[in-house]
């Protein structure tokens, strides 16, 4: 429930709030999401990819975030979009492990200016 209420004030939130957000796609019961959150997640927001880009939750069958304009619809979960004002910068798809993970987030922020 108190996951549940976190994504709800962060989706209440135009995408456009900060500049630059990482936007996770998840759906319940995804074992690579859950995946995510045991081995990636506790670390993510003192990572220095977290403070660039706080994460942003979302299921896959919406509601997204107003002002979203994203390259195509996900359809895979997990998948993360970096998003810079609230436009599509570049996406992550599938499981990854944090060694996978933050070399490919790192090569997104480098995309968006910010490493």
């Amino acid at each position: 429930m108190i996951r549940f209420l976190a994504a709800l004030a962060l989706m209440t939130l135009p995408a456009a709030a900060d500049p630059l957000r990482l936007l996770m796609v998840e759906k319940d019961g995804c074992i690579y999401c859950q995946a995510w959150d045991r081995n990636i997640g506790p670390g993510y927001a003192a990572s220095d990819a977290g403070r660039a880009a706080p994460l942003m939750r979302v299921d896959i069958h919406g509601p997204y975030p107003d002002g979203l304009a994203l390259a195509r619809r996900p359809f895979v979960t997990p998948t993360f979009i970096l998003l810079e004002n609230g436009s599509e910068v570049g996406r992550l798809e599938g499981h990854m492990t944090a060694d996978q993970f933050y070399p490919a987030l790192s090569d997104l922020l480098t995309q968006a200016g910010r490493s």
